[in-house]
């Protein structure tokens, strides 16, 4: 099989990118970053495909790195190979929401459907896992992966046993002693003695189950449960509804300043007494003979005041005097005596209607205010007052249903916690029957089951007789299996060691001529005297071992096959200049099929030109 041509629409930092090779060297030239991993990488993903791996997996995965660098929604590429003297295009969709995978056989115009099969012949043989530890070697990556030495022993032991490469030795021999492990599960050497105790345990399981404590009562519990919760649900409800009650009418009271009915009460008597003073100070002030007292009163000091003027004026000729000989002085001290005591006594009456008119304003004020705030009028009256009244028993009405409803609450608060603990209760009871129906199950279950056995049981012993027979038949495969294994191994060695040896010598330009490999892929370097570990040698000489042991594998693999191109990623990078002509030279003359390096120096091509070694030189 050989590579003619890849189209890259969207791979890592390519996009529409096609790249062609030729038969037999093709060196693929490019400087660091220039994306010759990433082309090694595509080739791969378009032969195996790619998964995405899941978690944080994810995160580093192949799938995640090749992403296209631009416009991600065309993850997908072409490769065009040469097999058997057909040519098949494969195209591939990586992107994980609208995978794609279609073959087409160009030679015969069809489609192909990609069986596992037409696949295994397609890729001679390999696995992805192979691939990776045979043809294709990534950048400093001669050695060989641990996992490639179980694949290789059970591939050559498949082909020795039965030449066909779908048989697995150790997974049948797995299989085996799987079955034999279920055979030997499956035997009861004391059925009898299990037997008699099982039947034992299913009368005492009867036994108990018929007692009382498993009666089923959960529906009785659980309707006495719907009761209470509904009756619980309506005196929350009707305790709601007390409560916005008591808040408005608490509200209403202390927004006219009452607490309870005895701030009612003394309220409502303060205001009748303002009243009563009110009236009191406007009958005062309404008698008309008060009034007129005072003003005579102010009337006859005045004129007795005019008269005293009179008779000081007079003097001695007045009246008084002339007729009746009073002292004119003592009817003087006489008339503004009685002038000042009038004067005194009009005064004292003015005055106290003058207190009478403001007791009157100062309670009528008072008044105006409380019968604004109640009745929303000002006027004073009986009529009022009456009204006034009436508000006040709305009042203590009011304050008693609120205490009424208060005493109401604290009942139905007592009546709702005495609920819920028999709602509680109910629960318990329910869990209690709950959990003793469960134990009920579980009794049953296990009656059911010892039944059961009890009944298998009774075919137990001719059971055991036929598992014997499997036993012995499959410890007869197993040893047959076990020898055959053994053989095998011995001989891994000696076909890995005699392809590698056969190759050594080339890429070594004769400085080893041998080397063997124990079955764990030790690799041990023969001189005349003694055998070398390959740990012991330099890294260069350590590298030219691994690529002649892959190469060995490589055969081995694909033998009797077409074989897949060799394609290496830098790998020649730990090689001086002698090395890389001898292994150059030594690749060329060993390997016929397609071989395709990738490198970002241009020491190979310049060697093959000298050497006068034909090879196709691709750019990127």
């Amino acid at each position: 099989m050989k590579i003619l041509d890849i189209y890259i629409n969207g791979f890592g930092k390519f996009h529409g990118r096609n790249l062609s090779f030729r038969d037999g060297l093709n060196i693929v030239y490019g400087k660091n970053e220039a994306g010759k991993s990433t082309i090694h990488t595509f080739i791969r993903g378009m032969l195996f495909g790619i998964e995405r791996q899941r978690g944080r997996a994810s995160r580093n995965d192949l799938y995640t790195k090749y992403e296209p660098w631009e416009n991600s929604g065309t993850y997908e590429g072409q490769i065009r190979l040469e097999h058997k003297n057909h040519i098949y295009r494969i195209e591939r969709t990586f992107q994980k929401n609208k995978k794609e995978f279609k073959i087409v056989d160009e030679t015969a115009g069809r489609e192909v459907e990609p069986t596992k099969a037409f696949l295994d012949d397609l890729l001679c043989g390999l696995s992805e896992s192979a691939y990776i530890n045979t043809v294709s070697i990534g950048q400093l990556k001669s050695a060989t992966d641990e996992g490639m030495v179980s694949e290789l022993k059970n591939y050559i032991a498949n082909l020795n046993t039965t030449g066909n490469l779908s048989l697995n030795i150790t997974k049948a021999a797995a299989l085996l002693k799987s079955q034999r492990k279920e055979l030997e599960a499956q035997m009861v050497p004391e059925a009898a003695r299990t037997y008699t105790s099982l039947l034992s345990e299913i009368r005492n399981t009867e036994k108990e189950i018929s007692s009382p404590e498993y009666e089923n009562q959960i529906q009785t519990y659980q309707k006495r449960r719907s009761e209470v919760k509904t009756t619980l649900e309506e005196r929350q409800k009707e305790k709601e509804e007390l409560l916005q009650k008591v808040a408005r009418g608490r509200q209403m009271l202390t927004s006219n300043q009452f607490s309870d009915q005895d701030s009612i009460h003394a309220y409502s008597e303060k205001a009748q007494e303002t009243f009563d003073e009110y009236m009191e100070a406007k009958t005062s002030c309404q008698k008309r003979p008060r009034k007129i007292c005072s003003i005579l009163s102010l009337v006859i000091a005045t004129l007795l005041l005019c008269c005293t003027v009179v008779l000081y004026y007079l003097g001695e000729s007045n009246y008084f005097t002339a007729y009746y000989g009073l002292d004119l002085i003592l009817l003087v001290g006489l008339f503004i005596g009685a002038s000042i005591i009038f004067y005194l006594i009009g005064l004292i009456l003015f005055l106290r209607m003058r207190h009478s008119q403001r007791d009157m304003e100062m309670s009528a004020k008072v008044l105006q205010e409380i019968l604004s705030r109640h009745l929303g009028n000002t006027d004073i009256s009986e009529d009022a007052m009456k009204a006034f009244q009436a508000r006040m028993a709305e009042f203590t009405r009011l304050c008693k249903a609120v205490t009424k409803s208060e005493d109401a609450i604290g009942q139905k608060a007592a009546d709702i916690e005495q609920l819920q603990k028999e709602q509680e209760g109910c629960g318990e009871s329910i869990e209690k029957q709950q959990k003793s129906q469960w134990e009920l199950e579980k009794k049953l279950e296990h009656l059911s089951s010892c039944k059961t056995q009890a009944e298998g049981l009774k075919h137990i012993l001719e059971e055991n007789d036929r598992i014997r027979e499997e036993i012995s038949a499959i410890d007869l495969a197993l040893e047959t299996m076990t020898t055959l294994s053994s053989s095998i191994r011995d001989s891994f060695g000696l076909y890995l060691n005699k392809t590698a040896s056969d190759l050594i010598a080339g890429i070594t330009g004769g400085i080893y001529t041998s080397m063997s490999v124990d079955e764990n892929l030790n690799v041990f370097l023969n001189t005349k005297t003694k055998l070398v570990p390959l740990e012991q040698v330099s890294s260069g000489t350590m590298d030219q071992v691994y690529l002649a042991l892959r190469l060995a594998a490589s055969s081995l693999v694909q033998e009797n096959t077409e074989r897949m191109p060799f394609i290496f990623d830098d790998s020649f990078v730990l090689y001086d200049d002698d090395r890389l002509r001898t292994a150059l030279k030594w690749l060329v003359n060993t390997y016929s099929d397609q071989i395709i390096i990738f490198t970002c120096h241009q020491r190979e091509a310049q060697m093959l030109t000298a050497n006068l070694i034909p090879y196709h030189l691709v750019e990127i």
